[in-house]
């Protein structure tokens, strides 16, 4: 059984486009037929399927709590994880300078090839495909992740930057619209020491504030890996 066998028998789908196949397993390091727009796709689908559940999975649940959740599921380091389990280091076409450096094992190289291969799903099989494809290879972690025990895109961007003798952000409040019950906020987030600004917007000060760190953690993620 080959390495591509493998992981199609993790997902339990059956691409019937098998170039589509190919390329969300094909880093851009392999060539210019590479997987990033599949990425691109694929974190959409993540993250509207991940909203989607568990707002079924938890309905007593407020919206910054929700967005806890749904940061802390579809991170790096959990789609990582993920695809570790399905053997994508294995299948991942890589040209020789990523591989010889370990590429098959970075956690931002396997994360990214998760999410081209959920766009790849959607695009082979459809929404209904994709949904259920996120469904599976997240099992119960809808039922049982605990925004108590998961870190937010806050603390992630601190350790991150502490790690590195780096500056902390810095989060400034640059529009606040809307009744009093229903308040939206738009922080601004500055990272010093890589010359980067986002904002992101929610409806606490501290959801925003949370957003934009996510924001910030895929920019430095996707440059820096």
């Amino acid at each position: 059984m080959t390495p591509d066998d493998r992981v199609e028998r993790a997902l339990d789908y059956r691409f019937r486009d098998r170039e589509l196949f190919a390329r969300a397993l094909t880093h851009r390091s392999a060539g210019r037929h590479h997987n990033e727009r599949l990425e691109f796709l694929g974190d959409a689908v993540l993250g509207y399927a991940v909203a989607d559940r568990l707002y079924r999975a938890r309905p007593l649940e407020s919206e910054d709590v929700l967005s806890i959740l749904r940061a802390s599921l579809v991170r790096k380091e959990s789609l990582a994880e993920i695809g570790a389990r399905l053997g994508l280091g294995e299948a991942i076409r890589l040209g020789a300078g990523e591989r010889n450096s370990g590429g098959h094992e970075r956690p931002s190289i396997l994360a990214n090839a998760l999410e081209a291969l959920i766009g790849a799903v959607h695009m082979d099989g459809g929404e209904a495909a994709a949904v259920a494809l996120v469904d599976r290879l997240f099992g119960d972690r809808f039922e049982t992740a605990s925004a108590a025990a998961a870190k937010d895109a806050k603390t992630r961007l601190q350790e991150h930057l502490q790690a590195q003798n780096m500056p902390l952000p810095v989060y400034a409040v640059v529009a606040a619209a809307g009744a009093a019950h229903k308040r939206v906020f738009t922080v601004h987030c500055r990272v010093e020491a890589f010359e980067l600004e986002v904002s992101a917007s929610g409806s606490s000060r501290r959801a925003a504030e949370i957003a934009a760190a996510e924001q910030a953690l895929k920019v430095l993620e996707a440059d820096h890996g």
